[in-house]
């Protein structure tokens, strides 16, 4: 069994979230070239030599300024096949944002479930392995691989973030709605559990008809509470935005959001309501959507540890049956 520690790579937009992970665990990003043709096509390929190495692939797959998700697909694609072409022993895919994540089920006549396609990609192009953080639907997210699978869970981190800003309040954690409660109770019990203190639940009704949005009974108390809001993604903001706003009417005193992807398609919009007194947010996705007086009104929680640790744990364990495993370092 290989013990030597594995190459690891970041495409462009990801190098600073690999790199963050490369370094708590002891180790540098490595070389890799990626070349863009006059007529839009793409190659890339790694300059360090890969062959029988381990290899780690960091790329977020979230359209910016300069690639949208789709290419970013691709290229993640291509590149890993890349790395398997040059005879790499492993291939991770590391996707801090999992593009497609809301497609897992059908919804229309004939409707395709994406997720499912995007994981046979995946695996046709040699990806050993996948992490990614708060997929929208984890079940789905199970069922579509038939390689391993990581959803990395990052509620104790926020719970972890906030928890210094409430000991002093009664406070209410609320799940936008109806699918999301799962989610928000495992957060309201890390948060309880770092507090040693009781965390009331509520949830607020939502209805998608298209892109129209309906509901607005609140099911819970909240009155005089601190509320935080709890959710996957913010990308319109509308859910967050209607459910806060369905808090303020029932008396909340206080109001904070959490999301892990902040796409924030709508920009600004959710800190000009004025309905949040804190808006956090992951860094799986930069905030260039923002306009810079909301990017300095936003926390970013760092998950990169929580990265880290899943890459050496899933080490320790494939050397766990021979050789000792070698340090990162």
């Amino acid at each position: 069994m290989n013990t030597t520690a594995p190459l690891m790579f970041a495409l462009q937009g990801s190098e600073g979230y690999g790199d963050a992970v490369a370094r708590r665990l002891g180790l540098s990003l490595s070389a890799h070239v990626e070349r863009d043709y006059e007529d839009g096509e793409h190659k890339c390929w790694p300059q360090d030599a890969v062959e029988g190495r381990n290899t780690v692939v960091f790329h977020s797959l979230y359209g910016d300024m300069h690639h949208s998700a789709h290419d970013k697909l691709c290229r993640l694609l291509f590149f890993c096949g890349a790395l398997k072409d040059a005879g790499a022993s492993q291939v991770t895919a590391v996707t801090p944002y999992l593009c497609y994540g809301r497609k897992d089920r059908k919804v229309e006549f004939q409707d395709s479930t994406i997720t499912r396609h995007v994981a046979r990609l995946m695996e046709s192009c040699g990806i050993d392995r996948v992490v990614a953080l708060d997929v929208h639907n984890p079940s789905a997210f199970d069922n579509a691989y038939r390689i391993p699978a990581w959803n990395l869970d990052c509620a104790q981190l926020f719970a972890q973030r906030l928890a210094p800003l409430l000991v002093a309040q009664g406070i209410t954690v609320v799940s936008p709605d109806m699918g999301g409660i799962k989610r928000a109770e495992q957060f309201r019990q890390a948060l309880a559990q770092l507090l040693a203190r009781p965390v009331a639940m509520a949830m607020v009704e939502k209805h998608r008809q298209h892109t129209q949005l309906s509901g607005e009974c609140l099911v819970g108390k909240v009155a005089g509470s601190t509320v935080v809001l709890f959710d996957d993604m913010i990308s319109t903001g509308q859910t967050l935005l209607r459910a806060a706003q369905a808090c303020h009417r029932a008396g909340a005193s206080r109001i904070l959001a959490t999301a892990t992807h902040g796409l924030f398609t709508s920009a600004g919009t959710l800190f000009e309501s004025g309905m949040f007194e804190r808006i956090l947010v992951a860094d799986s996705i930069t905030p260039f959507r923002l306009p810079a007086p909301c990017q300095a009104r936003l926390d970013i929680v760092d998950t990169s540890a929580l990265v880290a640790e899943r890459l050496l744990l899933s080490r320790s364990n494939e050397t766990a049956k021979g050789a000792q495993p070698t340090a990162f370092t």
